[in-house]
Order: C-alpha cells, then sequence, then structure tokens
C-alpha cells in the first residue's frame, strides 16, 4: 500500500521561509508525479505545485509562482516543497499527494503571523 509521510504544525513569521517535506514509500517514486495541495481554514483543498517523475519538470499555482518551489530527491523517495517571502494568506494545511493512487499525506499546518 503506498504511504505518504508529510505532518506537524509549523509556525513561522511574515516574510519567512520555510521547506516542507515528504516522504513516499511503496512504489517506484521516479515514475511518478507528485504534488502539493494546500486547505485553508474554510477552503476547498487547491493544487499550489506539482513536479513529474522522471525530468521533474514542474508548474504552479498563480499564488505561489515565483515564491514556492517543489523539488524531489528520487534517492530518498522525497518532494519538497521551499516557500519563500510567506504571507499570513498562505496559512493553510499543505499536503502531499501522490496523483497516480490518490494517496494524500496527513498535512502540515503552517501559520504565518504577520
Amino acid at each position: 500500500q503506498v504511504q505518504v509521510v508529510d505532518s506537524g504544525r509549523v509556525l513561522v513569521q511574515f516574510g519567512g521561509s520555510l521547506i516542507l517535506s515528504c516522504a513516499a514509500s511503496r512504489f517506484t517514486f521516479i515514475r511518478y508525479a507528485m504534488s502539493w495541495y494546500l486547505q485553508a481554514p474554510g477552503k476547498e483543498r487547491e493544487l499550489v505545485a506539482g513536479i513529474l517523475g522522471m525530468g521533474g519538470s514542474s508548474d504552479y499555482s498563480d499564488s505561489v509562482k515565483g515564491r514556492f518551489t517543489i523539488s524531489r530527491d528520487n534517492a530518498k523517495n522525497s518532494v519538497y516543497l521551499q516557500m519563500n517571502s510567506l504571507q499570513p494568506e498562505d496559512t493553510a494545511v499543505y499536503y502531499c499527494y501522490v496523483p497516480r493512487w490518490a494517496r494524500w499525506g496527513q498535512g502540515t499546518q503552517v501559520t504565518v503571523s504577520s
């Protein structure tokens, strides 16, 4: 069964930076795309960034383009989300997602203080 681990709570100041990490297992990681989603309070979950498997081409939502960077380390079966210039509007639970199997991580609560 595919497993995805990304969990915890983080508090960061306005303008700060953060790297989220997600470890996946029980599938051939390098072959498949990985994504990050966020869910802000009272809102639906939305796609933040995605990265392909081999080749690593990535894409971003307009709200984070230029501030966030998704990357992966196929040797470690891990995907990362580098978040810069954080704003209070970025406060949300961030989820790692494996589209191929529709598997979600547990989510990381990120709170940006003003």
